[in-house]
């Protein structure tokens, strides 16, 4: 399987296979990295899924993905590692909520968030590529909360990576920001920046537009523009369907989205052949997404502070990833589109487009208040203990879902990680589990930067080692 970045306008496109995406996380044209073609499982394959551990779906799933750059056993190999020591034998359990109303625990990893089921992968898959090369990279991300603590956790100690993980100071909690900034591990540095989250990927994007550092680093990606988080995330959307009757029964999910990765991949799983009834954004506050399926319209706002911080983002990078195949995979068009929209805050949205779009999405929004009700609510009736971003996906959900037809709510985080929210809706905090009970006693290492590129490039000349005999 080949690759292409979604921004290449040449009339023969650059194809790379997935080792090089892997390493190279975003294009050098500014692009995402997509497939060009989609693998496609019978419903015979996708039966036989049946019965098999997280691990062994997971190698059905990606293998077509990863193609030569890793045999059969080497994948069996990294998946069985990455799930090994997650805190649930199903590594992602289902809870039945209410009749058709299903809850998919995705954090059970080690840093309590749906991103370790994806980055646990990742950081393996660094390691047999750099072994392979002889070489190392520098990680560059940013996050709104969860993604910057698990790809720390995914990098921390390993001699071929330096990872610096850009964070909006004040904007996510304080469980979020420690699990960052409390790791001692000479090659992590925690980065927060006076700003907000989309301050912190525009930075992101302009220290990989800049040709000559990008190579003096070899900066690579871990959040969700690496064309191989998207592929881990797509397993568990196989694990929920095959465990509730597909390829024989339909089934649909609502995903808390703020980024688009997470939805992205289930988008995926239905090209690949999943049966997927609904796909259905749930947005808070910020819901540039729900705005763009209910109203037809993709404005920029001033990004504004909620209790589900992770979903704070009003430029959702994946997205770019489904608009380059509603402008029919046309680079040019993307570029052009991608350019307006930051340029002017509105995306260039066509009658064709939206119709498509509202064709593969559904949507909805709900407030604070709407949160905490739900968080409440659901504890009272069914003894079930959401996190903010877990509540705003299950109230989107109840709303959403049709008669007869599995609705999935993917819970994207541990309710321990947002306690102030939850105690303000239930009257208690959950307690951490035990591997990370002394999280607030643990010594802080913190660097705040200004928002600004040159400051965060200054800061990781600084402290990442370049590569040999190229200038930083």
């Amino acid at each position: 399987m080949y690759y292409v970045s979604t921004r290449d306008n040449r009339p023969w496109p650059e194809r790379i296979e997935f080792e090089e995406t892997l390493l190279r996380g975003l294009a050098p044209d500014g692009g995402l990295y997509v497939p060009d073609q989609w693998p496609h499982f019978p419903p015979d394959y996708i039966r036989a899924m049946r019965g098999k551990s997280y691990a062994e779906i997971a190698a059905r799933v990606m293998a077509p993905f990863i193609g030569t750059a890793l045999s059969p056993p080497q994948l069996d190999r990294v998946l069985a590692a990455a799930y090994r020591d997650f805190g649930h034998e199903a590594v992602a359990p289902l809870r039945e909520i209410a009749s058709d109303l299903w809850l998919m625990e995705l954090f059970h990893g080690p840093t309590l968030a749906f991103k370790d089921y994806a980055l646990q992968v990742v950081g393996r898959l660094f390691d047999e590529a750099l072994l392979k090369r002889k070489s190392r990279v520098t990680i560059i991300g940013a996050t709104s909360g969860d993604t910057g603590s698990a790809a720390i956790e995914a990098s921390r100690d390993r001699a071929a990576a330096d990872i610096f993980m850009l964070y909006p100071v004040g904007r996510i909690s304080d469980v979020q920001r420690r699990q960052m900034t409390t790791i001692a591990s000479p090659n992590v540095h925690a980065v927060g920046i006076e700003g907000s989250f989309d301050d912190c990927q525009d930075i992101v994007k302009a220290l990989f537009a800049d040709a000559p550092f990008r190579a003096a680093f070899n900066l690579s990606a871990m959040n969700s523009i690496n064309w191989a988080r998207i592929v881990a995330q797509v397993v568990y959307y196989f694990v929920a369907g095959v465990a509730l009757g597909a390829p024989d029964r339909t089934v649909s999910f609502t995903v808390p989205t703020g980024n688009f990765g997470n939805i992205y991949a289930g988008h995926v799983a239905r090209l690949m052949g999943l049966p997927i009834e609904q796909l259905v954004i749930a947005s808070n506050r910020n819901d540039i997404l729900t705005r763009y399926i209910t109203d037809g319209t993709m404005v920029l706002r001033p990004v504004e502070p909620s209790l589900s911080p992770s979903m704070d983002i009003q430029v959702s990078s994946n997205f770019e990833r489904v608009y380059f195949e509603l402008r029919g995979r046309d680079g040019r068009a993307v570029t052009e589109g991608m350019t307006r929209f930051r340029t002017t805050g509105a995306l260039p949205v066509s009658t064709a487009d939206l119709k498509e779009a509202r064709r593969l999405f559904a949507a909805y929004s709900c407030d604070d208040e709407a949160t905490l009700a739900e968080i409440a609510s659901t504890w009272r009736k069914d003894g079930i203990l959401l996190d903010p971003h877990s509540a705003v996906g299950v109230a989107a959900a109840r709303v959403r879902r049709s008669a007869g037809v599995p609705m999935i709510a993917l819970a994207t985080a541990h309710p321990a990680k947002f306690p102030d929210a939850v105690e303000k809706a239930v009257g208690f905090r959950p307690p951490l589990p035990a591997r990370l009970a002394d999280l607030m006693q643990r010594k802080e290492r913190i660097v705040k930067l200004p928002n600004d590129v040159k400051s965060v490039q200054d800061y990781v000349r600084a402290h990442a080692r370049p590569l040999k005999g190229v200038a930083a």
